[in-house]
């Protein structure tokens, strides 16, 4: 994410009615932690995603991220997307129970020496059960085996609440502050209206 573009003014900058203001935090870590300790056994674990379907991977994406407004993969054109689930520099990895997929991993190879957490979250109903804990503690294994300087990721106030904090005791830190502006996905059709209770929708007039 490049964090050089122009600053905002200080003070109030008014949003667009049909828009949304998100702010994003990104966090890095430049050495692997010590792993944090797993929850007791679930049944839970991650395995290795390769080459997804695309109709697959937002059938998950969609399971996972739906309430926290993730859209872009929902409408990026199918050819983009599969180009990105094929390229090798991109590893997609999958918590299961063994019958169902219930938590996403993306990392990004693609920028030499680095590593990027694109997606991460699992599905509504393995919120809370340590099952973020063993998905991070994957991510942190499969990112740090291969020769990177740095791992990052980036979250928002979409997110789950809890989600910055989770980070950052899983050893990222913060660096940056950036504001995204978007059109809002519920108004549009793209997503439905009930989703992300916690965003509110303000109508164009």
């Amino acid at each position: 994410m490049h964090t050089s573009n122009p600053t905002l003014p200080f003070g109030y900058s008014p949003v667009p009615a049909g828009k949304l203001a998100n702010m994003v935090t990104c966090l890095e870590m430049f050495e692997r932690p010590a792993a944090r300790p797993l929850p007791p056994e679930t049944g839970l674990r991650v395995e290795h995603w390769a080459a997804p379907s695309v109709d697959e991977y937002r059938d998950l994406y969609r399971r996972v991220g739906e309430e926290w407004l993730w859209v872009s993969r929902l409408v990026m054109p199918d050819t983009e997307l599969e180009a990105i689930l094929t390229d090798p520099l991109i590893e997609i990895h999958v918590l299961t129970d063994g019958t169902r997929r219930l938590g996403l991993l993306e990392l990004d190879f693609r920028e030499e020496g680095e590593c990027e957490i694109a997606f991460f979250g699992v599905v509504s109903e393995a919120i809370g059960n340590g099952s973020g804990r063993i998905l991070m503690n994957a991510a942190i294994e499969n990112a740090w085996s291969r020769p990177i300087k740095r791992f990052w990721v980036h979250t928002c106030n979409f997110d789950h609440p809890a989600a910055l904090a989770f980070y950052q005791r899983s050893g990222f830190t913060p660096y940056a502050f950036m504001v995204e502006i978007c059109d809002d996905p519920r108004i549009d059709g793209r997503m439905s209206r009930d989703l992300a209770p916690h965003v509110p929708i303000i109508e164009p007039r």
